[in-house]
């Protein structure tokens, strides 16, 4: 595994396991899989309604607590200091660990900055060992690492081969903010998997075009978290140590960037009615 250091020194390995729209019922067996194929690092929300089962996968794995990387984000109906505070001790012992190694801001919306400042409190009281946001575009981001006082570690955003967020990246990299992907596969949009691109470098490599896709992502310093519900599909994805892309390969999947995402935008006012009206 490779690791990223993030601002506060925290090493983050490059690749982690993502339970989005994973079951409650199902992601215990998904983590217990995922760890035994050799991810450390388990991505969840209070919003996916699974933290129990990662917190139940945690307690049985066998791997020691200090080699896991353990991931979970604040939902916009948890909103504000109290509340925030409050749905970040309930998520600890939904965790059933002492500590989470990452708390993000799952959406900038509500009052973000009231959650911010429980997030950092928790993380001055040690029980939180980094602390970031996701979902935030350039300028909220901007915003929010010039009034805060601890800079946001993480950003997980929508990256993926067709919305590979360079502008943001060039903000993420000017404060010192980690870029974290979420979607690394587009969700299969755009027949993601068949894309001719992504399979002809993949036979040059002996790789697939998800593989392809995921090295990418992390020679260009871009975290992933993907998904899959199959054991043979999650080490096929964690198999991506052994080779490096080529220049010209990686400036072909450069070439593939739409610059615009396939699932939804924060400045359409029907998105963000959609999203602040959700209950985890």
């Amino acid at each position: 595994m490779e690791f990223v250091t993030l601002n506060n020194g925290i090493k983050m390995p490059v690749l982690g396991y993502g339970v989005y729209q994973v079951s409650n019922e199902e992601c215990e067996r998904c983590v217990l899989d995922a760890l035994c194929v050799g991810y450390r690092s388990i991505d969840t929300a209070q919003a996916y309604g699974n933290e129990e089962a990662v917190g139940n996968a945690i307690r049985k794995c066998g791997v020691p607590r200090e080699e896991l990387f353990i991931t979970t984000k604040v939902w916009v109906s948890n909103a504000g200091y109290k509340k925030a505070k409050e749905s970040l001790r309930e998520s600890l012992q939904k965790l059933q660990t002492k500590y989470i190694d990452l708390v993000l801001i799952h959406q900038p919306f509500g009052d973000y900055y009231g959650t911010y400042r429980a997030m950092e409190e928790a993380y001055q009281e040690g029980w939180i060992r980094a602390i970031g946001v996701s979902n935030f575009y350039p300028d909220r981001l901007v915003d929010l690492c010039r009034f805060v006082d601890i800079t946001p570690a993480v950003n997980q955003v929508e990256t993926h081969v067709f919305q590979q967020q360079q502008k943001a990246h060039e903000y993420m990299e000017k404060y010192g903010v980690q870029h974290e992907s979420w979607g690394p596969f587009a969700e299969g949009r755009k027949d993601f998997f068949t894309n001719s691109v992504l399979t002809e470098i993949g036979k040059k490599y002996r790789k697939t075009a998800a593989q392809i896709a995921l090295r990418f992502l992390i020679q260009n310093g871009v975290v992933a978290i993907p998904k899959s519900t199959h054991k043979d599909r999650m080490a096929q994805n964690f198999d991506v140590f052994d080779f490096v892309l080529a220049e010209e390969d990686m400036a072909a999947v450069r070439a593939l960037d739409e610059k615009e995402s396939l699932f939804f935008s924060h400045y359409d006012p029907a998105t963000v009615e959609m999203i602040t009206g959700l209950r985890r």
